[in-house]
Order: C-alpha cells, then sequence, then structure tokens
C-alpha cells in the first residue's frame, strides 16, 4: 500500500513505469562486473550466467517476488535472468562502454523519478521513508500496476486501490495539520 501512496499520479505512474524496470536492468549489467563470487561446477554452468553480483542479484530478485506473488513473480523471473545473461554477455563482447551507457541511463532514470515526484506528484519519494524496501519491491509493485492494466487479480487490484486511498488521505491529512501548525508560529 505505501508504494501505491507515493505513486498516484499518472504521470508519475508513467514515469515509474518505464524508469524503474530501467533501473533494475542497468543495476544488474553494471553488478555484472563483479568477478564471480565462487566457482560453479561446470556440470551447472550457463553460459553468461557466473555467479557474479549481478546473475546472484537476478536470482534473488526473481525468487523473491516467485515467493510473494506465484504468478506474477514467475512472469517477471525470466525478464531479470535475461537482463543478467545479456548484461554479462555485453560486458563480455563490448567492454567498459557498456557500463558508461548503464550508468548514463541509469542516472537519468534516477532523476526522471525524482521529477515525477516533486514536479507532479509533490511528495518525495518512498525511498526516504524506507530505502530497503523502495529498491526491492518498486520493480515488483511497477509489473503489479502493469499487470493491473491489463486485468491480473481484479480482486487484489480492488483491494490495493482501497488501501492506497487511506494512505493517501492519513499524508493529506498530516501536510494539512503541518501547514496548519506551520500558519500559527
Amino acid at each position: 500500500m505505501q508504494y501505491g501512496a507515493y505513486h498516484n499520479n499518472p504521470v508519475n505512474v508513467a514515469i515509474h513505469i518505464t524508469c524503474v524496470p530501467i533501473l533494475l536492468v542497468t543495476g544488474i549489467i553494471l553488478a555484472c562486473n563483479c568477478p564471480p563470487l565462487f566457482p560453479v561446477p561446470s556440470a551447472i554452468e550457463v553460459a553468461n550466467l557466473p555467479a557474479n553480483a549481478g546473475t546472484i542479484g537476478a536470482i534473488i530478485y526473481a525468487t523473491f517476488y516467485i515467493l510473494l506473488e506465484p504468478m506474477a513473480g514467475g512472469l517477471l523471473a525470466p525478464a531479470l535472468i535475461a537482463a543478467a545473461y545479456y548484461g554479462n554477455y555485453f560486458l563480455s563482447t563490448h567492454g567498459s562502454i557498456v557500463n558508461y551507457w548503464a550508468g548514463g541511463i541509469h542516472v537519468v532514470s534516477w532523476l526522471a523519478q525524482f521529477v515525477g515526484h516533486g514536479a507532479f506528484e509533490k511528495r518525495a519519494p518512498a525511498l526516504l521513508d524506507n530505502l530497503v524496501q523502495a529498491l526491492l519491491l518498486a520493480p515488483l509493485f511497477v509489473w503489479m500496476e502493469v499487470l493491473f492494466f491489463f486485468g491480473y487479480r481484479p480482486e487484489l487490484k480492488e483491494r490495493f486501490d482501497k488501501g492506497v486511498e487511506v494512505e493517501i488521505e492519513k499524508f493529506r491529512k498530516q501536510r494539512k495539520e503541518a501547514e496548519t501548525s506551520q500558519g500559527k508560529q
């Protein structure tokens, strides 16, 4: 519910639906620069998926999302593993130029999200309240928004939307109280 309360303006939602997956993919690509953290037996070794931080991170995200929401996580997991696969592939074939592109795109995506919060949502991003939750759950919540748009689990969407409205009302009430108390000073 907290994520939705911070992402209710349609323009900000569109920015996040675009930028959050880009951030996740570019983050995985940049993490693929890490050398393998442990050897993988040749019998289970997969080309372009060494045991580096990018691959392991993608597997952790995929597993976590499958545990939280099996169908949605199962649909997203192949994309996460593909990000690690192609990140490792591009780094091995094109070298450091991949880092410049991934890093630049990563920074621009972060900036776009901050603009979305400041200019459209008129609210600080969720990561300022809970960084770990924002970084770990934002990609799943964005994916759920896309799935909800296509009719996925309407009963869950309805519960989610009601919870978001409650959180937004709390925020508005707190902001109004803060403005009122500042006006009295």
